[in-house]
């Protein structure tokens, strides 16, 4: 199952609109197109959008939604408007950037993975994916493959992909952003371990004691 058609038209729109920006950060079409790095960068967000479109995620509130937890979104679109921006204009202006072009390289490809991770689980959840915190009809816990070793690889997924687009700009600056966006994410994955606990119980009580939050070993 797809998309609905108003989620990949906003999908579209926001690919474009995020490109665009990292475009008009580095000077215009021709400054930007003339890296290969860059080009490499652009072919991956189509690619990892492209596949976006094939997915079942969704924006619904379901059977029971935490509303409270909408303001991580706010966060999340503001964080990722000056991510689109801003690692591209201080690249370009060489402040606060780190030096050669493997760290690009290194950018695109933790870029890649990252999108990946992010997107892999959304296919796996289908319907029951939801860009809110809620809890879909005939909602069912998923405890196999990778998600018997982490609870929420397509945040870990979100931080990778973040990650890498700051390198593939050698920014500072993006990096620091995507440090900010860590607060937001861990406030948002606990509003829904609440209310996966409140739904599956004990059964998730058990999930959630064998397994790892975020990061094997650490978190």
């Amino acid at each position: 199952m797809a998309l609905t058609p108003r989620l990949a038209f906003f999908t579209a729109v926001a690919t474009f609109a995020y490109l665009g920006l990292a475009v008009l950060g580095w000077g215009g079409f021709a400054a930007f197109f003339s890296h290969p790095a860059l080009i490499a960068l652009s072919i991956t967000l189509f690619v990892i959008s492209g596949a976006a479109l094939f997915t079942a995620g969704n924006l619904s509130s379901g059977e029971r939604e935490d509303r409270g937890n909408r303001w991580v979104l706010v966060v999340f679109a503001l964080i990722g408007l000056l991510a689109a921006y801003l690692p591209a204009y201080t690249d370009r202006i060489d402040f606060w950037t780190l030096d050669g072009d493997s760290i690009r390289w290194l950018g695109v490809i933790l870029f890649a993975a990252g999108g990946a991770l992010r997107i892999w689980p959304v296919f796996v959840l289908g319907r029951r994916f939801s860009g809110l915190v809620a809890i879909q009809p005939g909602h069912t816990l998923v405890t196999s493959g990778i998600y018997g070793v982490i609870r929420n690889p397509s945040y870990l997924g979100l931080l990778v992909n973040s990650l890498g687009w700051a390198l593939a700009f050698r920014s500072g600056v993006g990096l620091l952003l995507t440090a900010l966006m860590i607060p937001s994410l861990v406030a948002r994955i606990g509003a829904e371990e609440r209310l996966l606990h409140t739904h599956f119980g004990a059964e998730y009580d058990a999930y959630r004691s064998r397994t790892w939050r975020l990061i094997p070993g650490l978190y």
